[in-house]
């Protein structure tokens, strides 16, 4: 089968580029996992072998749909499977990547392959502890904040070392000295323990790299081709690495679209792309502009926000699907009218045959989403909050540190979450003897316990080596006591019993890998779980998804309810930021977002009132609906909007009237 024949000219331009560096720029449902997919393929027929292919992304969900793209293109090709057999190549997530690196090479920072990966709610923990000890007040000095700042700086690529001199220099006042201290400490701590946390799976890496020339040409040797997906949203320690795996060849591919960079609050920097091309000279640029997921008519609205934009490469998206339904715009009286609206109109979409699963209700804020549950609940409409991680559920850590513990001694994080969970008598200050070494300090009957604790870590461990991972997890869970503790019935402990049964359950998806292997694949997997995976691993559930439209990236839904259109909340007003122009990009680009998340029909709403932490304040409609074509928009008769303003019926001069309110002059 010929894969190029079903590209568009475009496409087939990317793929058919062998070597040098080459700049996608993909609008949204453009089509860029198929192009980079076959591109992957067309590379190995071309006689690159799959081995020295590197294809990085962002998500678990976004590599394993590549991954399973470019096996079944493999196997479907029955003279190129016969060639290259079982090979593959490698394409993970950025932080998959660096656990592979750190496996591998990790010896160069005194780190074994039996490292822990520290979750941020750990990391907040270890800072705060921190905190104590050198007498500060976590409730003055925030451990979130202090453990914020090390994340950012070691996102923007800056060592402490670096963040010394900057900090001795005068940089960040008090606080600095503090976040100094602290990262300090907080760093070889987690050395000691064998830890890392999801900075070092980036940072160190980068340092291996710079400090090994050896490893890195080694790796640039290994992998010969690079692709990056999602390359705007790239922070500088991530373009740091990319520069580094492309080596001297220079074979990098990069996709994205900085139309699309939503990620600047966490690091994201939008020059990587728009200054890819002064980076690696003599890049060529393709621009996929034809979408293939949306109607005309939400393409066209979604050109209309993003084309106000200064800082991006020009494309205009097109489509060859129909113009599709108006984007309907509904004006709520409060956010409990504009709920109610929402999800009313949903039922009736679920009447009428439409699967609950394609439905996204998408809002700026979390807070948004409390109203909206309610309104699921008085409607009967069956929802999802995405947000909520299995994997970061207090039971769940409890079992699974369990397993860390017992093969990784030296993760005090991970034998203080256990030693007394459920409760055996084993205080603080016998806690800190423990980690101190001073068990014979202990008294007697303590004694017994804690010997009592390290046995069944000891069974735990061997069972490792020896049985099925589900297997494991069921020994845990019945000779820990956790099934005990959990046995009086009450309605929070049943469904923490369910919870654990679940665990179990998807943990004999690795009963078919060799013990050790079955370990270490599950520990990095879900260690390394986002959002959106969370949301993969349930998609069989038939419910209405409420998520915030940054969750939404790299989703798509064939009816989409954007909430709260009001100025101030989307766009969202920020305070004391003083680059004004390119936040109001983002906001704008987060729009761009959430617009091109729907494939049917478009949904926008908004209300005159609503209240903002406890208070009732009245609201402006968001200056984003006026960017769009009024021909494109259809304001519902129904609508507050109308009783105020009165019906547009597409006549532009009623659509002008939409920025005077009288409140004082409606009657209710």
């Amino acid at each position: 089968m010929n894969y190029i024949d079903q590209l568009n000219p475009a496409q087939q331009k990317a793929v058919l580029k062998i070597n040098g560096p080459i700049l996608i720029i993909a609008g949204a449902g453009a089509g860029k996992t198929k192009t980079v997919t076959t591109r992957i393929v067309n590379l190995i027929k071309s006689g690159i072998q799959p081995e020295n292919i590197l294809a990085i992304t962002f998500t678990n969900k976004a590599a394993k749909e590549m991954r399973e793209r470019v096996h079944q293109m493999i196997e479907g090709d029955r003279d190129l499977h016969a060639v290259i057999g079982n090979r593959h190549p490698f394409l993970s997530t950025f932080h998959s990547l660096g656990v592979y690196i750190l496996k591998n090479f990790g010896y160069t920072q005194g780190i074994n392959k039996n490292f822990t990966i520290l979750d941020r709610d750990d990391s907040r923990k270890k800072v705060k502890e921190i905190l104590v000890r050198k007498g500060h007040d976590p409730k003055k000095v925030e451990p979130s904040k202090v453990l914020n700042m090390i994340s950012k700086n070691k996102g923007e690529n800056i060592t402490l070392a670096e963040y010394t001199t900057k900090v001795l220099s005068g940089h960040d006042g008090f606080l600095g000295e503090t976040v100094q201290a602290v990262w300090a400490q907080y760093d070889a701590e987690l050395r000691k323990e064998k830890n890392v946390d999801f900075d070092d799976l980036l940072t160190l890496p980068v340092k291996i790299m710079k400090e090994n020339p050896e490893i890195k040409q080694k790796l640039n040797n290994l992998w010969q081709y690079i692709h990056v997906d999602e390359y705007q949203d790239t922070n500088p320690i991530q373009y740091e690495l990319c520069k580094l795996l492309a080596g001297e060849n220079k074979n990098i591919v990069v996709v994205g679209d900085a139309d699309q960079t939503i990620y600047s609050w966490r690091g994201a920097n939008i020059s990587h792309i728009l200054e890819f091309e002064n980076d690696f000279p003599g890049t060529e640029m393709v621009l996929l502009e034809e979408n293939y997921r949306s109607t005309a008519n939400i393409i066209e609205a979604a050109n209309n926000v993003i084309e106000k934009n200064i800082y991006r490469k020009k494309k205009n998206l097109f489509t060859q699907k129909e113009s599709g339904d108006k984007i309907e715009v509904y004006t709520g009286f409060d956010e409990v009218d504009e709920s109610r609206y929402v999800i009313g109109k949903i039922k009736s979409l679920i009447q009428q045959g439409v699967e609950p699963k394609e439905i996204a209700v998408l809002y700026r804020a979390n807070f948004q989403s409390r109203v909206l549950e309610e309104s699921c609940l008085m409607f009967n409409v069956p929802y999802q909050v995405l947000g909520v991680r299995f994997f970061e559920r207090k039971e769940i850590k409890d079992m699974i540190s369990y397993l860390k513990a017992a093969v990784n001694r030296d993760s005090i994080t991970d034998i203080k979450r256990t030693i007394n969970t459920p409760a055996r008598g084993i205080g603080a200050v016998s806690l800190i003897k423990i980690v101190e070494d001073r068990i014979k300090d202990l008294t007697q009957a303590t004694q017994i316990k804690v010997k009592e604790y390290f046995a069944l870590l000891d069974v735990i461990e061997n069972k490792t080596k020896t049985e099925k991972l589900s297997e494991v997890f069921k020994y845990i869970f019945k000779n820990s006591g956790i099934e005990k503790s959990y046995l009086t019935k009450s309605e929070d402990d049943l469904e923490k019993l369910e919870n654990i049964k679940e665990l179990i359950s998807l943990t004999t998806k690795y009963d078919g890998f060799e013990p050790e292997e079955a370990l270490e694949l599950f520990l990095e997997e879900t260690s390394l779980m986002s959002d959106q995976d969370e949301l993969d691993k349930k998609d069989q559930q038939n419910k209405v998804r409420l998520m915030t439209v940054h969750a939404s990236k790299g989703l798509e839904y064939d009816y989409v309810f954007i909430v709260g259109m009001e100025e101030s909340l989307f766009p969202y007003e920020r305070a004391n930021e003083t680059s004004a122009d390119r936040d109001d990009e983002e906001e704008r680009r987060l729009f761009y977002v959430a617009l091109t998340r729907a494939k049917k029909k478009l949904h926008l709403s908004n209300a005159i009132i609503r209240t903002i932490f406890g208070a009732r304040q009245v609201r402006t409609m968001s200056n984003f609906i006026k960017d769009i074509n009024e021909k494109l928009i259809d304001h519902n008769d129904n609508t507050t909007y109308n009783k105020v303003y009165g019906s547009n019926n597409g006549n532009k001069d009623n659509g002008d009237k939409r920025d005077l309110l009288d409140l004082s002059e409606i009657d209710w």
